[in-house]
């Protein structure tokens, strides 16, 4: 969105007129970050609901499940939905994977640990920690969209979560004070080390069962 979110290459980075460059060309005409911010968030409510009904426990998700995701999300906002990006961006200093490689590492995504670990049937937190670290980080890194990658990558969490029986998940240890350790934990995996970020969801199903339980108390 800001243009000191992402740093971005490439003919097809284009910025919606009469936004000074903050915010992407979009179909639905709006300048202001603030507006897009709301616009993303209300079609991202949506786009949840409609994933729980077109998604089931025994679902095997596929690259192309992403993909659709994607495009059930932000098909109404941007023209692109959907589709790989075929720039390269990085953020904070770090690059994430080239565009030209996107759709190999799709594929790679999509036999190992998807076909790993989804329909996700993990009873035990801590393994299920571990599955959900690692298909986010995975998919993370790639970031194979333009927009939208990480709130992405928390649905298909959460999607996977509730196959494996879990309640909604609460991601607020990712926020906040806790920025900087799941930071460190997308970092980490770049060497195939998934235990940091996996101590990050342990924290997430924690919270998430304590939530349900306060609220029938």
């Amino acid at each position: 969105m800001s243009t000191n979110r992402y740093r971005a290459t490439g003919v097809e980075v284009e910025f919606e007129p009469g936004s000074r460059g903050r915010v992407l060309r979009n179909l639905l005409g709006i300048t202001r970050v603030r507006d897009m911010n709301l616009a993303e968030s209300q079609a991202l409510e949506i786009a949840q609901d409609m994933a729980l009904d077109r998604f089931d426990t025994e679902h095997r998700f596929t690259a192309q499940d992403i993909c659709e995701l994607h495009a059930l999300w932000l098909g109404p906002i941007y023209p692109w939905a959907g589709e790989y990006r075929s720039v390269d961006i990085g953020k904070g200093g770090f690059q994430f994977a080239h565009a030209r490689l996107i759709q190999g590492l799709m594929a790679e995504l999509e036999r190992g640990a998807l076909k790993k670990y989804t329909p996700c049937r993990l009873a035990d937190d801590a393994a299920l920690a571990c599955a959900l670290a690692e298909v986010h980080a995975e998919l993370i890194l790639v970031h194979p969209f333009r927009e939208g990658n990480g709130r992405l990558a928390r649905l298909l969490a959460l999607l996977m979560a509730l196959q494996a029986g879990l309640p909604p998940l609460d991601f607020s240890p990712m926020l906040g004070r806790g920025r900087r350790i799941y930071i460190g934990g997308i970092h980490a995996a770049m060497g195939r080390d998934y235990r940091p970020l996996a101590a990050v969801f342990e924290k997430i199903i924690a919270r998430s069962k304590q939530r349900v339980a306060a609220n029938t108390r």
